[in-house]
């Protein structure tokens, strides 16, 4: 099953790294955030990546080009020309990564990777903010569920999209933000069936409005509650707040090993 991530966006609220490199580029721990979202899916077993690219994108394709250099010790000799890779552990990943435009929005960058994904149910989620969801259980829970889009949902104070659900996890209405709101929010993590491509209109498509809307008006979008860690980075100070976990050595989202 492929993953999609969407590392496209302006990164604006984070301006003080994001006019340098994509938001998803910017680094916790030395390594960019993306890496550590991929690192987690990849303990599931996904491994199969297609990464939706705007602004700035070579950022993210050289660092892919020179995955090595990032992660190796290199002996560069330069007398006959040479370069020796030491230690150069491989992840097992395959990285689909795809120009979706620079002012497209999110559906629209979903519309685009179509083709890569096929007609088959795909794992979606954000460039910028890392959990420990149970991706399994995710991922059975949306298979049971019959529906088309499962998101992954949190209770927490931030600017996201707020959902209202009934008893069955059913996602009835998808409205954004208000202020002294306490509804649960939109996690990312998500897991969308094929028939997701019909919601999507084209660049201008918002993903989190129309698409979603529709979704929850024809009850088929579904609710995964995540009672657990999940931190997104919109600012400084949450870079700062996941820079300190990673090196306290008590990351809730690192479950692989060194």
């Amino acid at each position: 099953m492929k993953v999609v991530i969407l590392a496209g966006g302006f990164g604006t609220r984070i301006s003080e790294d994001s006019h340098l490199k994509p938001k998803p580029m910017i680094e916790i721990g030395e390594k960019p955030i993306m890496w550590h979202i991929m690192k987690y899916y990849s303990e599931f077993g996904f491994s199969d990546f297609v990464i939706c690219l705007g602004y700035k994108q070579y950022v993210v394709k050289e660092f892919f080009a020179d995955y090595f250099l990032h992660t190796s010790d290199i002996t560069f000799d330069l007398a006959n020309n040479k370069m020796e890779v030491h230690n150069n552990y491989s992840e097992p990943w395959k990285v689909t990564l795809v120009d979706t435009g620079l002012n497209t929005m999110t559906g629209g960058r979903i519309r685009r990777i179509q083709r890569y994904v096929g007609n088959e149910p795909f794992m979606l989620t954000y460039g910028d903010g890392v959990s420990n969801v149970n991706l399994s259980k995710l991922e059975e829970f949306h298979r049971n569920s019959g529906k088309i889009a499962t998101i992954t949902t949190v209770n927490i104070g931030q600017m996201k999209g707020v959902l209202d659900i009934d008893s069955n996890n059913v996602i009835k209405s998808f409205r954004e933000k208000e202020d002294m709101d306490g509804s649960l929010i939109n996690g990312g993590f998500m897991m969308l069936n094929p028939e997701i491509f019909n919601y999507l209109e084209g660049d201008s498509t918002i993903f989190e409005q129309g698409p979603m809307q529709k979704l929850a008006s024809e009850d088929q979008l579904m609710s995964f509650y995540h009672p657990g860690f999940w931190q997104c980075m919109d600012t400084q100070r949450e870079k700062q707040k996941l820079e300190e976990l990673w090196q306290s050595g008590n990351a809730p989202w690192k479950i692989w090993k060194d």
